[in-house]
This record gives structure tokens, C-alpha cells and sequence, in this order.
């Protein structure tokens, strides 16, 4: 039965959460503040880590890195305040936190190399990788509008091979970091045991802690385990603070600094990875609207989702202006509102104004330039892996009988083996060997030409 937008009767759902705090309430300031720091300490590590890798991977020199990290956070703050103020259609009007999609990380590193490569410098690789975001976010722009319809084909068979395939191919990057880097391997000691020590350090304060301490030592486990690896690689000599001192005193956001460049081939795996973000989007918004008391079915709920895309892909175009990454709904927060009761999409606006402020100060993004590699790569394989996982849960709901085996089979062979062994497409031809140069792309390809020609029931 289809619900009128009047009948508010019937369109409230059952949260799970005793809620202190609804959409449309304001709490007062100080319960306003203190609900609005643990998202962002939930949020933050996940918004800079990929402009870290991305920086690392390309290696921008520490200013231009540390201008990435803070556009991160900048953007964040803004994205934030368009999904949770709603402007016009655009946004959900929900307790909704945008940040950096790491989903994307594996083919923007592999289209800045391409340019690296052919020669160019990291800056001029930049302007390829937000050109192609750019273009690419209006691929979410229109899908917002059809997103009843994108579902029939995009099918949680297909989310779920993809997700587990963004996990499982970016674990080299995190076993690199870990490892020491791209720098430790041309300096020649990769691998070494104080690097080694030092992320599995990292690593191991994340699991205890997220076995053995309360909720907020849980949400705050990867931020805790940096500090601890940060200032454990202070004696150790692997913090370098000198760049520290020239940077200037207030970060200006400059619309396509680093120019715009598009690479057709290139592209390919940008559309691919935006369909997969306006379904991943969705689970979020729905899990947000549940936990808030909002309509999870109906006119109103679908009003909302659609609302939240178009935000998604705004917010991503918004970002490749402002020099940095797509931005999707963050699932964090949704902890967050569990353990707060706080649902009041208000809190959403101080959230954004703190973001804000953190990327408009360089001394923050210059901060976090300085985390040594270990030390990021004790915490990044974790939440590579976690991304993995949470693929594996999507694909756990699936019923995979014969056909859907067959299909996941064929996919992850496909999407691990080209990650795996890139060489193997040497000898085609340029435009075939960049669209499947990607282990997601080729993966997620597979999954959905298989779905969609393969006889029987689509799931």
C-alpha cells in the first residue's frame, strides 16, 4: 500500500533506539557539542586517510598533500551541512555525515599514475583525477532521479561482490603503507622491523580495544591507536616537523587549483564506482532514517533517498572543485546516534562547522601529513578489511544457489586475478587495458553483464 505524504500515521518506524533527541529537535548547546565531537571523532580518520594514500601514492610533495587533507575536511563540513540543512531537493534533511569515499582510492591512484607516467607531474595528475570526479558525480546527479528503478540491475549480488572487491583490492595499499611505503621502497628498507613493529602496534590497540572497551573507546579505537603510533615514531625518527614551519596561516579553498584534465579510458571505472556509491548510499540513508524514527517505506522515504543522492552527487561535484575526493554518506555516525540518542539533524550543522574550521586551519591537514606510513598502514589494513566484510555480510543475505555462485565465482576470479597480476593485459590495446586495469571495475563488470544475461531470477 502506497502512503499519501499526509498520512504520518502510518509512516513512522520502529527505531530500536531510545531516542532523546528526534530529527526536528534542538538540544540544548552543551548536549549539542558533545554529540557533535564524537561524530566527528568517529568521522575524522576516514575523511583524511585516502587524500593521505592518494598523496603518498602520487608523491605530492608535503605542502600539496597537506592542502588535500585539509580540502577533505572542508568539503566534509560543507557536504554535512547540505544533507542535513536540505536545500531546496538537495539533500536529506537527515543526521547525515558526508566524507571522503574510499572507494574510489584504487582507480584515482591508478589514473594519476597513468599521467605520472606519460610524464606529467603529480599536479598536473591532480587536475585528471578531478576532472574525471567531477564529470563522473553527475552520473549520481541523474541516477538520484531513477534510483527506484537502478536497483532492478544494480542487485544486492552485485553490491555485495563490489564492496568486497573495494576491500580485498585495496588491502595492497594498506600492506604497503605498513611496510613503509612507496618512499621505504625506493630508499631500499621496505619492510624493515621497525616498520613492521610499528603498524602491527597500531593494529593491535585497534583490535583490544575494540573487543575490550566501552563504546566510546570502540568508536574512537583508530584514533587512539594514530596518537599512540604518532608519538611512539617521535624517538624513533620518523617524524619530520619541518615542513611544519612554512605553512601559511589560513588554507584559501581555490576552485580546480591544480587545473581540469578528463581521460576517456579512465573514466570507465569512475561511472562504475558511482552506481556502486548511489546504492552503498542508500543503505545508509535508509539505516539513518530508521534509526531517527523516520519512514523506511512510502513517498516520503523515497523523497528523502532521492534527496540524499542528488546531495551525494552535488557533494562530489563540490569536491573535485575544491580539490579533493567524492564524497559519500558516512555509516560512522549511525553508531553514533546509537549511542548518544541523539538523532536531531541540527547537531549536523555544528558537525559541519567544525569540519570547517579543522580544514581552513593548515596546521591540522599539515599535522596529519606528518603520520608516518607504518603508522597509517597499521590502521588502514584494518578498515581496508573491514570493507571487505562488509561486502561479505551484503552477499551473506544473498541466496547463492548455482547461478549466483557461478556469477560471484567468475567476478572475484576476474577482479582478484587483474589486481593480483596486472601484467596480464600488457598486450591489449589502451583502452581495454585501463578500463580493466581496475579490479573493481572488472569485478563489478563482470557481476553485472552476468546478472543481467545469465538465466533465472536476478538477486
Amino acid at each position: 500500500m502506497m502512503l499519501s505524504e499526509e498520512d504520518t500515521s502510518l509512516e513512522s518506524a520502529p527505531t530500536g533506539v531510545d531516542l532523546i533527541y528526534g530529527l526536528e529537535d534542538r538540544p540544548p548547546l552543551r548536549e549539542t557539542l558533545f554529540a557533535a565531537v564524537q561524530h566527528v571523532f568517529a568521522c575524522f580518520v576516514g575523511i583524511i586517510t585516502p587524500a593521505l594514500i592518494i598523496s603518498g601514492a602520487l608523491g605530492l610533495d608535503p605542502a600539496d598533500g597537506a592542502y588535500l587533507v585539509s580540502m577533505s575536511l572542508f568539503v566534509s563540513g560543507v557536504a554535512t551541512f547540505i544533507q542535513a540543512k536540505k536545500i531546496g531537493p538537495i539533500g536529506s534533511g537527515l543526521l547525515s555525515i558526508q566524507g571522503t569515499s574510499f572507494a574510489f582510492i584504487g582507480p584515482i591512484i591508478a589514473a594519476g599514475v597513468a599521467v605520472t607516467g606519460a610524464g606529467g607531474t603529480p599536479q598536473s595528475a591532480l587536475g585528471t583525477i578531478f576532472g574525471l570526479c567531477f564529470l563522473g558525480s553527475f552520473v549520481e546527479m541523474i541516477l538520484s532521479r531513477f534510483i527506484q528503478f537502478a536497483s532492478k540491475i544494480i542487485t544486492p549480488l552485485v553490491t555485495g561482490i563490489v564492496v568486497t572487491l573495494i576491500g580485498l583490492t585495496l588491502v595492497n595499499v594498506g600492506l604497503t603503507s605498513m611496510g613503509g611505503g612507496f618512499a621505504a621502497r625506493e630508499a631500499g628498507t621496505f619492510g624493515s622491523p621497525a616498520y613492521l613493529g610499528l603498524s602491527l602496534l597500531v593494529l593491535a590497540i585497534i583490535v583490544i580495544l575494540n573487543n575490550v572497551g566501552g563504546a566510546f573507546l570502540r568508536m574512537s579505537s583508530v584514533a587512539i591507536a594514530l596518537v599512540v603510533g604518532y608519538i611512539i615514531a617521535i624517538p624513533m625518527g620518523l617524524v619530520n616537523f619541518s615542513n611544519l614551519a612554512n605553512l601559511g596561516g589560513i588554507n584559501v579553498p581555490i576552485p580546480f587549483k591544480y587545473g581540469f584534465g578528463f581521460n576517456f579510458s579512465a573514466f570507465i571505472p569512475f561511472i562504475f564506482l558511482y552506481l556502486i556509491t548511489t546504492i552503498e548510499s542508500t543503505g545508509d540513508l535508509t539505516a539513518t532514517s530508521l534509526l531517527t524514527g523516520q519512514p523506511i517505506t512510502g513517498p516520503k522515504y523515497m523523497k528523502r533517498i532521492k534527496g540524499g543522492i542528488l546531495g551525494d552527487g552535488v557533494n562530489s561535484a563540490i569536491a573535485a572543485v575544491f580539490n579533493t575526493f567524492p564524497n559519500t554518506t558516512f555509516s560512522q555516525n549511525n553508531g553514533v546516534i546509537q549511542l548518544t540518542g541523539v538523532g536531531s539533524r541540527y547537531v549536523g550543522l555544528f558537525i559541519a562547522g567544525i569540519f570547517v574550521i579543522l580544514g581552513i586551519v593548515p596546521i591540522v591537514a599539515g599535522v596529519f601529513q606528518t603520520i608516518p606510513q607504518p603508522v597509517l598502514g597499521g590502521a588502514t589494513i584494518i578498515m581496508f578489511g573491514s570493507v571487505a566484510v562488509a561486502g561479505i555480510k551484503i552477499l551473506s543475505s544473498v541466496n547463492l544457489d548455482k547461478r549466483a555462485s557461478i556469477i560471484l565465482a567468475t567476478s572475484l576470479g576476474l577482479g582478484l586475478g587483474v589486481s593480483v597480476v596486472p601484467d596480464i593485459l600488457e598486450q591489449m590495446p589502451p583502452l581495454v587495458k585501463s578500463i580493466f586495469s581496475s579490479g573493481i571495475s572488472t569485478g563489478g563488470l563482470t557481476a553485472l553483464v552476468l546478472n543481467m544475461v545469465l538465466p533465472g531470477r536476478r538477486i
